[in-house]
């Protein structure tokens, strides 16, 4: 049995206990008490007396007066952070540029900040003022969110300063050195976009006014509209019977406009070979009005839908031909940009994209994948995105591009797969095409 003196250990040792926690909470009270009131005052200017206690418990109105206060506090507070912020990030780029003047007078391989690798100094005028920052006339703008201008350049330009610098030399104000196909090689490389320059692209001889237009659609140009120092043909004669050769070339039948071109997308088997009628029927009329053709060789397919009022870019590169030139001559848009180039359009801008054999299995994985999500991303709600004759091996076809394809985001209105058999069974090639959509909503 318990004694009576147990009982009053007990209730000794409880009520210690309890003024003990009593004691922790009054603690843990008065330190919060404490940090409202410190930081209801964070203000650089704010004085300790201005801190006291000054809200009475019977005064309702001084409660909110004081509450009011102490948000205006706080707001002042933020204001004070963001500007130091801002101060810290000015300190910040200014210590990275003395860092790069430092390593500069040093002697040291100059930073991104350059615009280029290696040594500032080593560079030409030409390009240090091609790639430099440059100051706004009329100081800092809030649309670009500096006082400078930075001009373009593609950031594999970093990879290749010598051909850079060779790119970039010349005579200001004097006729260009005809180095259309280096050029095009760094463009291919990733440095894309180059560099503009301050000289005069070589002119052709004896120049004449083009075919008028529509009948221009179907016309071969004279030869005397382009200079032919980059390519192999010289003129368009030439390019025209490369279609009989073995040899292979890009698009290789492409410039005889009164052979396969001339019959181009007109019918629909049913099977790989969508119409441009039917793809068009799918909306309806007059909803699909602009748009883009990747890799269009020569432009035919863009001159088909000029036929049917519909404007259509065209993207081509100069592989030994001159392909831009040929597009523009039709009285088409042509768009000397790469495969691997974000596309040049606003977000959810254009009815149609067209790619036929371009986008294929050439194309590394990731690449691909980035530029079919940069198509959806330029396509209106409902645009339509044509995949004609996507090549690939069979065993790619359900494990690597179907996949990639759902992934993006797109609806099947039409899917064919079909052999390609041209070089045997055996090699298990096979053509995609696809018409697919962008979802409304």
């Amino acid at each position: 049995m318990t004694s009576i003196g147990e009982y009053q250990r007990r209730a000794v040792l409880e009520h210690n206990s309890i003024c003990s926690k009593l004691k922790i909470l009054l603690l843990v009270v008065s330190t919060n008490l404490l940090a409202i009131l410190l930081f209801s005052c964070t203000s650089l200017d704010s004085r300790w007396s201005s801190c006291g206690p000054r809200v009475h418990s019977w005064d309702s109105a001084a409660l909110f007066r004081e509450l009011n206060a102490t948000r205006r506090d706080l707001s002042d507070s933020r204001t004070q952070t963001a500007d130091l912020q801002r101060r810290l990030a000015m300190t910040s780029s200014l210590l990275q540029t003395l860092l790069a003047e430092v390593g500069r007078a040093r002697g040291d391989t100059a930073t991104a900040a350059d615009g280029v690798g290696g040594s500032r100094d080593e560079l030409p005028e030409e390009l240090k003022l091609a790639v430099g920052a440059h100051k706004m006339p009329l100081g800092f703008t809030s649309n670009l969110g500096t006082d400078e201008l930075y001009p373009a350049l593609g950031s594999a330009c970093f990879n290749f300063q010598e051909e850079l610098v060779e790119y970039m030399s010349y005579e200001v104000g004097k006729e260009c050195p005809v180095d259309d196909v280096f050029a095009q090689r760094l463009m291919l490389k990733g440095c894309e976009p180059l560099p503009r320059r301050r000289c005069h692209p070589k002119s052709p001889k004896g120049y004449v006014e083009p075919v008028p237009f529509p009948a221009s659609l179907w016309t071969i140009p004279p030869d005397t509209s382009i200079t032919w120092d980059a390519y192999t043909c010289k003129n368009y004669t030439c390019l025209v019977n490369r279609r009989k050769e073995k040899r292979s070339y890009d698009c290789k039948d492409c410039f005889d406009l009164n052979g396969r071109e001339k019959v181009r997308w007109l019918h629909d088997d049913g099977g790989l070979a969508y119409g441009i009628d039917a793809v068009l029927g799918t909306k309806p009329p007059g909803t699909i009005r602009i748009g883009l053709d990747i890799g269009g060789g020569t432009g035919t397919f863009a001159a088909r839908m000029r036929e049917r009022n519909v404007t259509i870019v065209t993207s081509s590169m100069n592989f030994d031909g001159p392909f831009n030139s040929f597009i523009a001559s039709r009285g088409l848009v042509p768009m000397h940009v790469s495969v691997a180039h974000r596309l040049p359009f606003f977000d959810g801008t254009l009815d149609i994209v067209h790619s036929m054999h371009v986008l294929s299995n050439w194309i590394p994985d990731a690449v691909l994948e980035f530029a079919l999500y940069d198509i959806y991303r330029v396509l209106r709600p409902g645009g339509l995105f044509w995949l004609d004759h996507f090549f690939c091996a069979g065993t790619q076809l359900n494990s690597t591009y179907a996949p990639m394809l759902g992934r993006v985001g797109f609806n099947k209105l039409r899917w064919t797969a079909g052999r390609k058999l041209d070089r045997g069974m055996e090699k298990d090639e096979w053509y995609l095409s696809a018409l697919l959509e962008k979802p409304m909503t």
